[in-house]
């Protein structure tokens, strides 16, 4: 057992025992997890506290979580969100648990065309999540059921990870892009089927009711007072229209912008950004117009930013302490090594899996040891296919696998909610049941024609 396996042990049982046992803060435990990691280090700690720090600084994903709290103050404050979830209410909320299934959906749809969890979360979340909240659905919750739709992102083709395993030779040899493509979608509609009857499941335990009908407004009247809350989705769809599809490719075919241009359009800072500035131009009337209103306002936004801030900065911190410890080459060295009969196999290759998607991203994880969990899998006498499809199923849970995964924190940033009461919830009702998905398929009980 290689150090960097033995640290990421540690460190998720540390963030397990502050948070649960102690009751301590989940910011807390994550500042103590990244220097109980990087110690690990030895005489290279200090080095490896630098790196993980910078590293974490200069992700992206930092400035996005903080962007979209930002994004969710200003189209609360600008009342945008209010008018927006009049209309959807107007559709759907004679639906009990309405948004929820709006989420799946749309995060379905997202992930079709994504294959980012983060972006997902952000997307479908910067809508959903406060109309659940507006539906009296517990903000925690409003945020589990974002992040661990969040994985749809994956499970579903033509994802990005999809493409990570399809090119390494060994897979690609035996594994056609059209198969895969096929026995992937049956494989995430899995989860979406699982998803739908668990938001059925969330609005009887939790009795969330639909709104009273007195309270549900004609269509015609509420689009006539907030059509123009509709435009901040032209914050989605304006980045979304020119990084995908055909107008993306014509794009990128012009001498002129080329495709490293589009290529470098990150979803995740230009939705918020646009989102916020489209929300100051329609609400414009209810921003500050002093100083000292510009003041309060910007430190009432302020404010929300150092929970999600320091728990970011700290989670990728530490999976870079974890990377600069060996912990793929520990597990790629575990993998090779396992004479297990088959079905443990595909439990331990899904628990590892899973396990490693949690403080790394679903891509990493599958770049770091998706081949080697594919040559297990398929030694075990799992078809390729259903091999690839059952590990593209476990690394889909890095959505909702507690403690530092993005998605957990981007929702809970919109939600403004504490992000260690998802934990419990995320890994009970989302990843469990994500795992026991990806066995059943490679195990064959979940029916996939290949």
């Amino acid at each position: 057992m290689g150090i960097g396996f033995i640290a990421l042990i540690v460190f998720i049982l540390l963030i397990i025992v502050w948070t649960t046992m102690l009751k301590r803060s989940i910011g807390e435990a994550m500042i103590i997890g990244f220097f109980v990691t990087a110690l690990f280090g030895g005489t290279n700690a200090l080095n490896m506290m630098w790196d993980g720090i910078v590293f974490g600084a200069t992700n992206e994903v930092l400035f996005a979580a903080l962007a979209f709290v930002f994004m969710a103050y200003v189209i609360d404050k600008t009342g945008i969100i209010t008018l927006l979830i009049n209309i959807l209410n107007s559709l759907l909320g004679r639906v009990p648990g309405g948004p929820a299934h709006v989420d799946t959906a749309s995060s379905t749809i997202f992930g079709l065309i994504s294959g980012s969890g983060s972006g997902n979360a952000a997307t479908t979340g910067s809508v959903t999540i406060p109309w659940m909240i507006k539906s009296k659905w517990p903000p925690a919750l409003a945020a589990t059921v974002c992040a661990g739709n969040a994985g749809l992102g994956i499970a579903l083709p033509p994802s990005s990870s999809m493409f990570i395993l399809l090119g390494f030779a060994p897979i690609a040899a035996i594994v056609s892009e059209g198969d895969l493509f096929f026995a992937l979608l049956i494989g995430g509609l899995y989860q979406v089927f699982y998803r739908v009857i668990l938001t059925f499941w969330f609005v009887k335990k939790h009795n969330i009711q639909t709104f009273k009908s007195d309270d549900i407004a004609p269509l015609k009247k509420t689009f006539i007072m907030g059509w123009k809350s509709l435009f901040i989705f032209f914050g989605i769809l304006i980045p979304l229209t020119i990084t995908i599809g055909p107008f993306a490719e014509l794009l990128m075919a012009n001498p002129n912008i080329g495709e490293g241009a589009i290529d470098s359009i990150s979803l995740l800072v230009w939705v918020p950004v646009l989102i916020t500035s489209i929300s100051m131009i329609i609400g414009y009337k209810k921003l500050p117009k002093s100083f000292s209103e510009w003041n309060t306002f910007l430190h009432g936004a302020t404010s929300k930013f150092s929970v999600i801030g320091v728990l970011l900065l700290f989670a990728f911190a530490a999976s870079e302490n974890l990377k600069q410890l060996g912990l793929s080459e520990d597990l790629t060295s575990m993998l090779a090594t396992l004479h297990l009969p088959s079905w443990l196999v595909i439990v331990v290759v899904g628990a590892l899996i899973v396990l490693v998607a949690g403080p790394l991203s679903g891509t990493a994880t599958l770049t770091a040891i998706g081949l080697v969990a594919f040559t297990a899998l398929v030694s075990a006498g799992v078809h390729p296919t259903l091999a690839v499809v059952a590990i593209l199923m476990f690394a889909s849970t890095e959505g909702s696998s507690p403690p530092s995964s993005a998605p957990i924190f981007i929702a809970s940033g919109i939600a403004q909610a504490e992000p260690g009461k998802t934990f419990s919830p995320l890994i009970f009702y989302y990843v469990i049941p994500v795992f026991l998905i990806g066995v059943f398929i490679a195990m064959g009980i979940l029916p996939i024609p290949v």
